[in-house]
């Protein structure tokens, strides 16, 4: 049976006097709870504080599918009251006993009446708390930079991935191609051709490749009728493979007046030779051109990374803002891609570099992009990122046309542990961290419109961070 000597063997009752924690005891419930029983829920509502007394207890927070540590409380302790201080209605984290865990629940209003009545305790309760808020946001700062590089590494390796097996697959074809080519080229020279005929064959492979160069794309239902026409052509002269020749030379811009060009200059007896000898070389700088493209994006994307890192660079330096936004942009394409976003920028090009940490400013872009496409929850839609100047001031503005963040809830979204998703939902990139980098660290402002269909986060920036 719990008695007032227990109580007061809490450190932070050790100065109450007798009736006051007959009082406390009077108005709170005495549970026990089990190895890995959970005594409350993140998301549960937020009416009592509690007095562990014996045991230990894991606070827990869910983040996406993951369960995070925030911290373990020993025995004689107070907690659970940073969400009632806080003004919070329900709990953001969990807690769960460790050990068998004794345990006092005070409700709210007995905790405040005690807070006011007990000098004492509410001068060590605020000092707790202000030190457990550090602790936990020290962890949340930490957890924001891990989700949102887990969040970046996935992304690059879905962009990196395409073009990769894109390089991986083109190689092997080219392989095939030049197993067939080289054995069809000695052929070819081994045939008896007049020095005029061996002269044009040089010049028709550079005439073919810039041909393909500069061939318009064409609509499904030409590109089948053209490939009909010179498939009759190639079959009508004897060509063999001649359902395999003609889409590639359609493809090329080769048309049936190219063909007869060849043919009056060859002849019947080296075309078809000649027009296989062609095709394959198509083939092949098609290839080499697919590579070069794919090991552009590859370069492209570390590039990104890098200005997006700040690799290599001084923390605090003139930087580029559209730079920043486009390195962002490019690391999160596969999100949008997936979600069917389109992106309209409104950049002003007469804006200044500004002085700013580069990296930490990137965060932001990243958390703001990233909970604007959440926003429009997978449903196409539409972000708009404007940037204009304002006297001393940068502005970039990130809207989004989703549902729209609740009147209610707008003056409390950059509170720490605030979040309007439900308990384990989305990847923990919160607001409060925004917050922190452009009001904090970079003395600027951060403030937020929102209506359904309309909602708009506005960052300004001063020019010159003295």
């Amino acid at each position: 049976m719990l008695d007032i000597e227990t109580l007061r063997q809490v450190p932070l009752f050790s100065k109450l006097p007798s009736e006051r924690l007959q009082w406390l005891l009077e108005q709170g419930t005495e549970v026990w709870r089990e190895p890995g029983e959970i005594h409350r829920r993140e998301g549960e509502p937020a009416e009592h504080v509690f007095i562990l007394l014996e045991g230990q207890i894991r606070i827990m927070q869910k983040v996406g599918n993951q369960e995070i540590l925030l911290t373990i409380y020993e025995p004689k302790t107070l907690f659970g009251e940073l969400p009632v201080l806080m003004g919070h209605t329900h709990f953001w984290a969990s807690s769960r006993a460790v050990t068998r865990s004794h345990i006092l629940d005070v409700p709210n209003q007995v905790f405040w009446e005690m807070l006011s009545s007990c000098t004492c305790v509410m001068t060590e309760i605020l000092r707790t708390m202000a030190e457990r808020l550090q602790a936990v946001q020290t962890i949340s700062q930490h957890r924001e930079k891990l989700v949102a590089l887990g969040t970046l590494a996935a992304g690059l390796a879905h962009e990196l991935n395409n073009p990769a097996s894109a390089c991986r697959r083109a190689v092997g074809q080219l392989r095939q191609t030049r197993q067939v080519l080289q054995p069809l080229t000695v052929k070819l020279n081994q045939k008896q051709m007049t020095c005029d005929q061996k002269a044009f064959v040089a010049k028709l492979q550079q005439d073919a490749i810039a041909r393909a160069k500069t061939a318009a794309r064409l609509d499904p239902l030409t590109q089948s009728d053209r490939e009909d026409e010179v498939m009759q052509w190639l079959e009508a002269h004897n060509v063999g493979n001649s359902w395999k020749l003609a889409p590639n030379l359609v493809t090329a811009g080769l048309d049936i007046e190219w063909l007869e060009n060849v043919k009056k200059n060859i002849g019947e007896l080296l075309l078809g030779n000649v027009l296989t000898w062609t095709e394959i070389t198509l083939q092949e700088w098609g290839l080499l051109d697919e590579l070069d493209h794919c090991t552009t994006r590859i370069s492209t994307l570390v590039d990104a990374v890098k200005d997006y890192s700040y690799m290599d660079r001084a923390p605090l330096q003139e930087i580029n803002v559209h730079e920043g936004i486009e390195s962002t942009l490019t690391i999160l394409n596969h999100k949008l891609k997936h979600s069917h976003v389109t992106v309209t920028r409104e950049y002003d090009c007469e804006v200044p570099l500004i002085t700013a940490y580069g990296r930490e400013l990137n965060q932001v872009w990243t958390n703001l992009i990233d909970n604007a496409i959440d926003a429009i929850n997978g449903q196409g839609g539409q972000i708009w990122i404007r940037t204009n100047c304002e006297s001393d001031f940068l502005l970039v503005e990130i809207a989004d046309n989703g549902a729209g963040i609740p009147p209610e809830v707008q003056s409390h979204i950059f509170e720490p542990f605030f979040t309007t998703k439900g308990v384990g939902e989305g990847t923990g990139l919160g607001l409060h961290i925004i917050y922190r980098i452009v009001v904090e660290q970079h003395l600027g402002d951060i403030r937020v419109l929102s209506q359904p269909g309309n909602t708009r986060f506005q960052v300004r920036l001063p020019i010159n961070l003295s």
